[in-house]
């Protein structure tokens, strides 16, 4: 009797260190894809970001969701959806003279990611009823990018 329980000990341990070990290994499979979803994300942010400064919008409006949401900086209405996103997108480029990024970081977590720059130009017109023509400008900004599951 003392062998049939020592065996069956012995098998309930062996089948516990395999279980926690197949879960282990699950447990690094998901954080790999996790991660590996982040950089995409990242990459395709900082593409984004580079084609505003190459004037580029095609390119930001292939990687944006149909029903994206841009809130800007809060000043004005959010553009929701590609068709306000791109008339946004058409009367800054048409005010604005070389918009550069520089010094881009992106981070990521899960679904978001965020690209910290710094941004020069300057403004070839008047711009939303301000007196703007002529004058530069820098600042610093964070834009913040929400990736759906079909990275966009």
């Amino acid at each position: 009797m003392k062998k049939v329980l020592t065996i069956i000990t012995t098998l309930i341990l062996i089948s516990a260190c395999n279980n926690r070990s197949n879960s282990n290994a699950n447990y690094v499979k998901v954080r790999e894809a996790q991660e590996n979803k982040e950089e995409k994300n990242k990459k395709v942010a900082l593409e984004c970001i580079r084609a505003w400064s190459s004037g580029n919008m095609d390119l930001i409006l292939s990687q944006t969701a149909k029903d994206a949401v841009d809130y800007g900086d809060g000043t004005t209405p959010p553009a929701r959806g590609i068709d306000s996103m791109k008339m946004f997108m058409n009367m800054w480029r048409f005010a604005v003279n070389e918009y550069k990024s520089s010094n881009e970081l992106a981070v990521s977590d899960s679904d978001y990611v965020f690209v910290y720059a710094d941004w020069d130009g300057s403004f070839k017109t008047d711009f939303m009823r301000m007196n703007t023509k002529g004058k530069s400008f820098h600042f610093k900004d964070v834009d913040i990018f929400k990736f759906n599951d079909q990275g966009k």
